[in-house]
């Protein structure tokens, strides 16, 4: 399929799977406790709540924040969240998050608002929040997605109290589509921050935003940044009874360059070939696969130079000489099975024969389609009758400086020297955009010397090369016949 159709059929398809549908609501609940009256103060929950608040603002959440609330606030403020979600249908999802002091007794998790005091600890479901109700309040909305995130229990506040000495909250058991998020494992203690920020909060606001990012994932990643940051003194837990997929930041519809660079990549991956690989790489030195396309080209690259220890009956050369390295990249470049297969003739025990083997077969194998879609005569070993001289070409010997008669305007007149110092006429790989091939030059791509330029040109006497004198090239086939004479004339 021509890569313009692809990727018009790859747009369209975007098109119609990201288009939006009706908007799902999201709304959020966020409390922060730092100002306390009879218990210790802390110093960070309220900046952590306003932190939580502005980035979920940012995530299309519709925000209720609350600071420094006493119980009654907290009580009208819950009350109100799940009437809220109750409003907004099915489909929509709620969000719970509570920064400041928390405690548990008997196995039931309490949220303490500013203004608790507590004298017994059978008073405090009369003083705190059960954060049981905030669950029941959403578990009432009988909505697809709820999500309960605490990072509470800095330290026990109540250390006076008798019979008051569980550490840290309880883990709870949450209704189906819940996740819940704690900033520590059941019992721990979580760090309040010397930051500004708790390292939990601090760690939840950077990772919530990566687009595309499950929300089990996500927290996967806030867990090992808060550990790493704590040096183990804390470790974040969750557990979920999610029953779909969730995520806070949605991907965003690739543009069509970015498909562009896509469907070239998945080209030249599946090609295998290095050369194709560079000039991917000339083209999106910075692009998003970038990284792969090294990473591919390393691996082919080291694969060509090495062979197994039994095929090599005695020492050879740490690397390829000059000429059998040119006669290679030309290969490469032609990418056909005459070419392969005369660099196999030139060098049958060369350094990269094992790889021209392999590409000799893969070629066949396609039925004599060789990358650039044009035919190729099946037999590698059947010589074809030899591609008769261009009318056109110049009388006499060919030099480095003779001016070459071709079709092409750009290229007619012009000697070998000029030539490679342009650009070329046609993309190097099809699909190839032209902003990333147009400035190039030849020489630059293949760092063509005089010298090692004339090492390339001798291959095209051989019998078997002359088949692919008519063969597409960037400066058209005129160039090559003038190649081949230039090296007849022995490269002057």
């Amino acid at each position: 399929m021509p890569l313009r159709i692809a990727l018009r059929a790859c747009w369209l398809l975007l098109v119609f799977v990201a288009a939006p549908v009706v908007a799902q609501e999201r709304l959020a609940l966020v409390v922060g406790n730092s100002d306390y009256g009879a218990v210790s103060p802390l110093d960070n929950p309220s900046h952590d709540a306003r932190l939580i608040a502005e980035t979920l603002e940012g995530l299309e959440f519709k925000v209720t924040l609350l600071l420094d609330s006493n119980q009654s606030e907290m009580k009208r403020g819950i009350s109100q969240f799940g009437r809220d979600l109750r409003k907004a249908g099915s489909d929509a999802t709620g969000l719970f998050y509570y920064a400041g002091h928390g405690v548990q007794s008997f196995g039931t998790n309490y949220l303490l608002p500013v203004d608790v005091a507590l004298e017994d600890a059978a008073d405090l479901d009369l003083m705190a929040v059960e954060a049981q109700s905030v669950l029941r309040q959403m578990f009432s909305a009988r909505n697809k997605t709820n999500i309960m995130i605490l990072d509470a229990c800095r330290n026990n506040p109540f250390t006076d109290i008798p019979d008051f000495n569980d550490n840290g909250l309880a883990e709870m058991q949450a209704p189906t589509g819940t996740f819940l998020a704690y900033a520590t494992a059941p019992g721990g203690v979580a760090l309040d921050g010397l930051e500004g920020n708790s390292p939990f909060t601090q760690a939840l606001a950077s990772k919530i935003t990566t687009p595309g990012l499950r929300i089990e994932q996500m927290f996967k990643k806030v867990r090992i940044d808060v550990i790493d940051k704590t040096s183990g003194q804390q470790t974040p837990w969750d557990a979920s009874s999610l029953t779909s997929d969730f995520v806070f930041a949605e991907e965003e519809p690739m543009t069509p360059a970015q498909l562009q660079e896509l469907q070239l990549w998945n080209s030249v991956q599946a090609s295998g070939d290095p050369v194709q690989i560079m000039l991917f790489l000339r083209g999106y030195p910075d692009g998003t696969f970038a990284g792969d396309a090294r990473g591919l080209l390393s691996v082919l690259m080291e694969k060509e130079l090495s062979q197994p220890e039994a095929a090599k009956p005695s020492p050879v050369a740490k690397g390829p000489s000059a000429e059998e390295q040119q006669m290679f990249e030309l290969a490469q470049a032609e990418a056909s099975i005459a070419s392969y297969q005369a660099y196999l003739d030139a060098f049958p025990e060369g350094v990269f024969a094992e790889f021209a083997s392999r590409e000799v077969l893969a070629l066949q194998e396609k039925a004599g389609n060789d990358p650039e879609g044009e035919g190729v005569t099946p037999a590698p070993e059947v010589v074809a009758a030899p591609v008769p001289e261009a009318p056109e070409a110049p009388s006499g010997p060919i030099t480095f400086e003779t001016a070459v008669v071709s079709e092409l305007s750009a290229v007619s007149g012009r000697s070998i020297a000029e030539l490679i110092k342009m650009s070329p006429l046609y993309p190097p790989v099809e699909g190839l955009p032209e902003e990333y091939w147009k400035d190039q030059t030849c020489s630059n791509c293949h760092q063509w010397t005089q010298e090692r330029l004339c090492n390339q040109a001798g291959a095209y006497l051989s019998a078997n090369m002359e088949r692919s004198l008519d063969k597409k090239h960037p400066f058209g086939g005129a160039l090559k016949r003038h190649l081949k004479g230039w090296a007849e004339a022995g490269c002057n």
